[in-house]
């Protein structure tokens, strides 16, 4: 049974070899439900290998993942799915010739008919599409049925966080959101964080751009060489030049 004081996610002790590479080094990280957490780190600091441990993409060597007080093996990205963890990378993960609808279902598609023969429930997937899209913001009249490859960069983003959580995903992992995304559609990514979180979601906000970090996230974490360095940064309290600083190594946080 979960434990409701728990936090929703727990990783403790996480180690990570890729042969001789020592990439996550005694990793302990928690979140709390409705939060959302920053993770910060110059390339090559872990940031991508620990999302992929949590996201069940990557098996890692050693450690304990726990959802909800309750301990999980993250062995596939099924696993990660069904334990409530949806993954959103910088390419969405979308199928560029498909519909909205279809991506925003696509392996959890909508059936109907008897068990033996049953069929796409094209209909409903499209009802629901075209109620999700206003959901997460976009106002514009876009059919479901439009290809996804059509899509401005920011409108695929709303897509792909539309389809977190429409599925109930406790925690939304956001893999540099807002990249390559102009000024307007960086804002419309940003708000949509802000109503997950509003909606009860947790998020990982992974991003170089400290500036849209500091615009939505509770607390920053920052990892270097495999090691989380800090993992209590207020960006209420703190400055961008301390981030900065913590990331580099010029200032160790305590």
């Amino acid at each position: 049974m979960a434990n409701a004081e728990a936090p929703l996610v727990e990783m403790r002790n996480i180690e990570k070899f890729y042969g001789r590479i020592h990439a996550l080094r005694g990793v302990n990280l928690s979140i709390k439900k409705g939060e959302i957490v920053g993770l910060l780190g110059d390339n090559g600091a872990g940031k991508s290998t620990l999302i992929k441990v949590l996201s069940g993409a990557v098996p890692y060597t050693s450690g304990e993942i726990s959802i909800k007080g309750r301990p999980v093996k993250l062995k596939t990205t099924n696993d990660a799915i069904n334990a409530g963890i949806e993954t959103i990378y910088q390419d969405s993960a979308l199928v560029p010739q498909l519909s909205i609808a279809r991506n925003l279902f696509l392996g959890r598609e909508l059936r109907k008919g008897s068990k033996f023969l049953d069929w796409m429930d094209q209909e409903e997937m499209n009802r629901v599409a075209s109620e999700l899209l206003l959901r997460v913001g976009i106002t514009k009249n876009i059919p479901p049925t439009t290809p996804i490859g059509s899509l401005s960069g920011g409108e695929r983003q709303a897509v792909a966080i539309a389809r977190a959580m429409y599925f109930d995903s406790d925690i939304i992992i956001l893999d540099e959101p807002t990249n390559n995304l102009g000024v307007a559609e960086t804002q419309g990514v940003l708000q949509f964080v802000r109503d997950a979180r509003d909606s009860g979601h947790s998020c990982i906000f992974i991003a170089h751009n400290i500036h849209h970090v500091f615009q939505v996230v509770d607390r920053m974490v920052v990892m270097r060489r495999g090691e989380i360095v800090a993992d209590d940064l207020n960006p209420k309290t703190c400055s961008i030049q301390d981030v900065e600083d913590v990331i580099t190594g010029e200032y160790v946080a305590v």
